[in-house]
């Protein structure tokens, strides 16, 4: 089969960033199910995986990207019993394995659902890993209860994650969601996502005040962990939590936190599948949750590009586009 990967890290603009190469289709055995991939989307996953996975070294077998897909189930394991041939899926995956960027991908049948029927395949790809994310930033990492009249400020409301972390806030929860974006059109996206008010992250504190609110009861960062560190220990209620996905470069002052008895955690998306945690069919759990809300009509995709074309140019050109910062929502390979 046909699959796009890298051996070596480089810049984007390099010649052997990302090469085209031929491999063996994989064989579905246990929980696993293979899916001829029809789209994936673009994920900053992607780009600092090939940035970093390899860098001053040749990997053996090239290494394939791709953290969302969508496609059509051709092979089943021995072990699965949730999904048939000829079934339309979608997913994120798993970091540490193989990515979606190839003709057919094989996946554990855990971490998948059933795709959106109302949804075609572009726009339904986007979905998996950003949904993950935010779910379970939201309801397994800060335990929101859906039914509480609380605040939640989303840092990076208008990028792919914030995005649907907006709408699954609004459609699934009592929230007020508090969104940060700076610029005309990312500010009428968040808007346009759901959100109650949109404040300036450039004067993350002062922006929220403006807008009436002198804490919040929860936050999340997908933006930078350490540049709003000191304005989200502001901002936090007391008894508080934050939830980021953002690596810090330095090390941030946890201390500030104490006197709020506030929490911080975590969220990657990639821990269930990646460690095989006891709850890993969870993911396929929330997967199937955010189909039917989007049947239902309550979220809606993000998608805000699409590329045509399963190609070396196509794959690049999403790199180049998720490296500016500049990208607002999301953005499909149609194979």
């Amino acid at each position: 089969m046909k699959a796009i990967g890298f051996k070596t890290s480089y810049e984007i603009d390099h010649e052997e960033s990302l090469i085209e190469f031929e491999t063996i289709k994989p064989k579905a055995i246990g929980f696993d199910i293979v899916v001829k991939v029809n789209a994936v989307s673009m994920n900053p996953v992607d780009t600092k995986v090939r940035a970093n996975a390899a860098k001053d070294t040749v990997l053996d077998e090239p290494k394939i990207l791709g953290y969302d897909g969508i496609g059509i189930v051709v092979d089943i394991g021995d072990k699965v019993n949730s999904f048939k041939i000829g079934d339309r899926v979608y997913y994120a995956g798993d970091v540490s394995k193989n990515g979606s960027n190839s003709e057919f991908q094989l996946i554990d049948s855990r971490i998948v659902a059933l795709s959106p029927k109302s949804l075609n395949d572009e726009e339904a790809t986007v979905l998996p890993l950003t949904s993950l994310t935010a779910w379970e930033a939201m309801f397994d990492r800060m335990n929101i209860n859906p039914t509480e009249n609380k605040t939640i400020l989303i840092i990076g409301g208008a990028g792919g994650v914030g995005s649907i972390a907006t709408q699954i806030a609004k459609s699934t929860t009592n929230l007020t969601v508090i969104a940060t974006a700076s610029r005309e059109e990312t500010i009428t996206w968040s808007t346009g996502m759901g959100a109650n008010y949109v404040v300036n992250h450039r004067d993350l504190v002062n922006s929220v005040k403006e807008v009436g609110f002198e804490t919040v009861d929860y936050i999340f960062n997908v933006a930078n962990t350490e540049i709003h560190w000191d304005a989200m220990a502001e901002l936090i209620a007391p008894q508080g939590k934050i939830c980021s996905i953002v690596d810090t470069n330095t090390p941030v002052d946890i201390n500030k936190l104490k006197p709020k008895s506030a929490s911080f955690m975590w969220e990657f998306m990639f821990t269930r599948p990646m460690l095989n945690t006891d709850d890993i069919k969870k993911q396929g759990e929330i997967l199937s949750q955010i189909a039917s809300l989007v049947d239902e009509g309550k979220i809606r995709t993000t998608l805000t590009k699409t590329i045509n074309g399963f190609s070396v140019a196509s794959i690049k050109k999403a790199h180049k586009i998720s490296e500016s910062g500049k990208a607002i929502g999301k953005i499909a390979i149609k194979f």
